[in-house]
């Protein structure tokens, strides 16, 4: 009889399921090698260690799965706080007091700017409307998404007053309305990380959004 291969042997046992009832006693004659080296255990021992394995990489996933959850669930709480503030907001100075509130305060933004392009009848002289770049507000008109990452190249660092030197990474959102685009708001960290290019945008895409709509209607409510 000539001997077989290894895949041979595999391929029989795939093909044939009811081999080890039929030999049930070779599950504990036949001894392989600890996964985890060592002492060699029965192929019946092997499979166990095998499923409890499985079983924790499972656990470990769902747990994962599970946290992930929960913060989404704690972002889109922080969200709707903000959304609902924005609601009740009937001035422009309420808009922005509650952006940098629930910003600053309830998402931990450290330094949050805004610049709007222009100034609407009835509306003082504040930063918000302070001079932007024709190039800045170029790509804030192309902006598809949120841009995250570095300051570098923006001029948007100044925006941040006194902090400026210490902002290493930002988060520029365009503000839109009717289809245009009217301003930018700049999200601003000490930190390399807070903000960077492959990071999700979905949240950050919402606020912008909903920051549009309360300052078109405040700012129409004042011409």
């Amino acid at each position: 009889m000539s001997a077989m291969f290894p895949d041979e042997i595999a391929d029989y046992l795939k093909n044939n399921p009811g081999f080890f009832e039929q030999y049930a006693d070779l599950m504990a004659q036949i001894f392989v090698p600890h996964p985890h080296g060592g002492r060699a255990v029965s192929l019946a021992e092997r499979q166990m260690l095998t499923l409890r394995e499985k079983n924790r990489a499972s656990e470990s996933k769902l747990a994962e799965l599970i946290a992930f959850g929960e913060e989404n669930d704690r972002v889109s709480e922080k969200v709707h706080r903000l959304a609902v503030g924005l609601i009740a907001a009937e001035t422009f100075q309420a808009v922005i007091h509650l952006l940098n509130f629930h910003l600053r305060d309830d998402f931990s933004v450290p330094h949050v700017a805004l610049r709007l392009w222009d100034k609407p009848a009835g509306i003082e002289d504040l930063p918000e409307f302070a001079a932007v770049s024709e190039e800045l507000q170029v790509f804030a008109e192309t902006l598809a998404r949120p841009y995250c990452g570095s300051t570098a190249g923006f001029g948007t660092a100044s925006w941040f007053g006194e902090a400026a030197s210490h902002i290493r990474s930002q988060a520029l959102i365009a503000l839109r309305n009717g289809g245009g685009t009217i301003g930018m708001v700049a999200l601003g960290s000490e930190e390399n990380q807070r903000f960077y290019a492959d990071m999700g945008t979905l949240y950050l895409e919402r606020i912008g959004e909903m920051v549009s709509a309360a300052l078109a209607r405040v700012t129409k409510s004042t011409l």
